[in-house]
């Protein structure tokens, strides 16, 4: 897969942008505050409907505006996709591939695969469980169609299920109809799980060598998915936690609780690792979604790093650079002096300065 163009119209900063990419390495610099990372939000939004930054659409249009158009063309398997998205301040955002319109925003998943690399998932490890399980999700929904599926109507039957809860003191009757949302619950909770644990399976394949060469062979890294229902069935939880749930109105326990624990040499990385492990340990995770990306998909993903070469010591910079050779990758950076110092090369580079984007540089 390759991005081969992006165009913006107040979308961020930009009124107008129009770039055409290198096959291999961009590297986008300049001062922070430009607009360096909007470039990687819009890519990124085009391939998975979502700002990594969990920005709502409205808030990506430029001020003054009612709405943003962004195009971004892909060339996959030998085919070439255009896709034309409309965010709109009010209503629902518009997307069309090829000029044909889809009628759901989660038929974009599958068309084009992005791993996104920033300074705040080098906080992964110490940070909410929220946070590690938007991971799963988001890397999950654009490997797996079907898990999007099951996740939008597990999501529905959440909200559904809440909004039960919160109202079934006021009519008793009420009480038959959350077995009905409990058997949903079920259906599309198993599946979820069954899908992460695999997930998390594969990862663990990958994750160990490379964390291993990020260590110097000194560490090493293991995931553990900690399901919220423990050693019981979700069936045996919801049963056991109803009155719970009752009492404090919403559900206490399915996939939307469920973490994941991050364990070195024994040692779990929230609680006990240093911040070095811990931001190794993201950047391990991160290596091992791109190569897990590409053997499930049997093509390459996009790289987008958002000014993390600065983050990192010299050595897990090599390794990180020395990953991404034979990939298409858009990095932003506030100079070029990493590149230079490591001999590495850049195939095009963007100077960005105030919403505009010079190729090459003044």
């Amino acid at each position: 897969m390759l991005i081969k163009s992006i165009k913006l119209q107040n979308y961020r900063n930009y009124e107008h942008l129009n770039i055409v990419f290198d096959h291999n390495i961009n590297v986008f610099y300049g001062d922070n505050g430009q607009g360096k990372t909007n470039i990687l939000e819009a890519l990124f939004l085009s391939g998975t409907t979502k700002s990594h930054r969990g920005t709502k659409d409205k808030d990506l249009i430029q001020f003054g505006f009612e709405e943003a158009h962004l195009e971004i063309v892909i060339e996959k398997n030998n085919l070439e996709y255009v896709i034309d998205m409309h965010l709109k301040k009010n209503t629902s955002k518009g997307i069309a591939i090829n000029k044909v319109s889809l009628q759901k925003a989660s038929d974009l998943f599958g068309i084009g695969c992005f791993v996104f690399f920033s300074p705040e998932d080098l906080n992964i490890i110490k940070a909410g469980p929220t946070v590690r399980r938007r991971f799963m999700d988001l890397e999950l929904s654009q490997l797996d169609c079907v898990y999007l599926s099951y996740l939008l109507h597990y999501n529905k039957i959440i909200n559904q299920r809440n909004t039960l809860l919160k109202n079934i003191n006021i009519n008793h009757n009420w009480m038959d109809t959350l077995d009905v949302w409990d058997l949903q619950l079920i259906e599309y909770g198993n599946k979820i799980m069954y899908i992460r644990n695999k997930f998390i399976l594969n990862i663990n394949k990958i994750i160990s060598n490379i964390h291993k060469k990020l260590t110097n062979d000194k560490e090493e890294l293991k995931i553990i998915y900690e399901k919220s229902i423990g050693k019981n069935t979700l069936e045996e939880s919801l049963k056991k936690n109803r009155e719970k749930d009752i009492r404090f109105k919403s559900t206490s326990v399915g996939p939307h609780r469920d973490d994941l624990f991050f364990i070195s040499n024994g040692i779990n990385l929230r609680q006990f690792g240093s911040q070095g492990q811990q931001r190794t340990a993201a950047l391990s995770l991160k290596l091992a979604e791109l190569e897990l990306a590409k053997e499930l998909t049997q093509d390459t993903p996009v790289l987008l790093l958002d000014d993390v070469l600065s983050e990192l010591d010299k050595h897990r910079q090599n390794c990180l650079l020395e990953s991404i050779k034979d990939i298409q990758t858009m990095i932003t950076c506030t100079g070029l002096d990493e590149f230079v110092s490591h001999s590495f090369g850049i195939n095009k580079k963007f100077q960005v300065i105030n919403g505009k984007v010079y190729i090459g540089g003044l």
